[in-house]
């Protein structure tokens, strides 16, 4: 969203699609532009995927305060904010095992950061792990560059341009006409977290369609409508999750496809509420689009009512 833009009323409040940056793209073919506005931003700094915090928040750096060892990572133009402040993103790839106190990751930060910080924080991390997986060339193999401000990787040899890429995947909250939910349980995840049914987006299929196999694949489900419910990134590494609501005709007749799927349940709010209190069953993290989408389902009293562990998958 640029900044000042109006806000689209959407029927899901979806806590990662907050920003408040203009991304500014005519700057970024402009390098005098951002080397001038590097002297003078709010920098970002990402070591491997965490980043740097301090009292819960981003902890932002200027460029008068990075240190040498700092000075050779690479940097990407986030954007603008209302004020004209540019920010930027430091990023040091690594493999070390352990990060240091400071450094915390997007799953466990990401829920106290206010819109701006939440914004440019998932526009960091999207696009440092992007030129992270993309050092060479698709095409010949070659070294790539960053340039652009970060939007671009040019090929040294055959100079092809190669621009980031989002995989599209739909996220369904399945539902009956008795307004009951469905929610899985893959094998993968820890023990009683349910959550709701998603699938990525096949090469020529629309969202649409991909509610329709992803439904059927998963849990034997015959949609009858659906709605369209909002979106959110989700990088991790690089995802957009289109929300979707969806409403079957076949409840009595579902079951679990026994391959990603283990486990289904039907729940009516008394439900969930009794078991997320009991810990029978454990909901998915607050940033996500299925708590989201469970938590408008429930009702205005979702947060006071299930207050019961969140869990990631990994």
């Amino acid at each position: 969203m640029l900044a000042n833009s109006p806000q689209i009323a959407l029927p899901l409040a979806l806590p990662l699609s907050r920003s408040e940056l203009d991304r500014a793209a005519h700057l970024r073919g402009d390098q005098a532009a951002l080397d001038e506005m590097w002297q003078r931003a709010k920098i970002i700094e990402l070591l491997g995927d965490r980043f740097r915090c301090a009292g819960g928040s981003l902890e932002f750096l200027t460029s008068n305060s990075i240190t040498a060892s700092e000075k050779e990572a690479e940097r990407y133009f986030l954007g603008l904010d209302k004020s004209g402040t540019p920010y930027f993103v430091l990023h040091q790839s690594t493999e070390i095992a352990e990060f240091p106190s400071e450094y915390e990751s997007l799953r466990t930060v990401g829920k106290s950061l206010n819109p701006l910080e939440i914004g440019a924080a998932v526009h960091a991390l999207a696009i440092a792990q992007w030129h992270d997986a993309h050092r060479r060339c698709a095409k010949c193999g070659a070294q790539t560059n960053s340039t652009m401000g970060g939007a671009v990787r040019k090929c040294e040899a055959c100079e092809s341009d190669h621009h980031p890429r989002t995989d599209p995947a739909v996220i369904v909250l399945v539902k009956d006409n008795a307004d009951r939910i469905l929610l899985g349980r893959q094998k993968v995840w820890p023990a009683k977290r349910f959550s709701t049914f998603a699938g990525f987006v096949e090469p020529g299929e629309s969202f649409e369609s991909t509610v329709l196999r992803e439904v059927a694949e998963e849990c034997g489900g015959t949609v009858e409508n659906m709605r369209y419910l909002g979106s959110q990134p989700w990088p991790f590494p690089a995802s957009l999750m289109i929300a979707f609501e969806a409403t079957i005709s076949n409840p009595e007749s579902v079951k679990a496809d026994g391959e990603e799927i283990e486990e289904i349940i039907w729940l009516d709010r008394n439900d969930l509420k009794s078991k997320v209190a009991s810990q029978d069953l454990l909901l998915p993290p607050r940033i996500s689009v299925a708590r989201a989408m469970i938590e408008a389902w429930y009702g205005v009293d979702a947060r006071k009512d299930l207050v019961g562990s969140e869990t990631w998958r990994n």
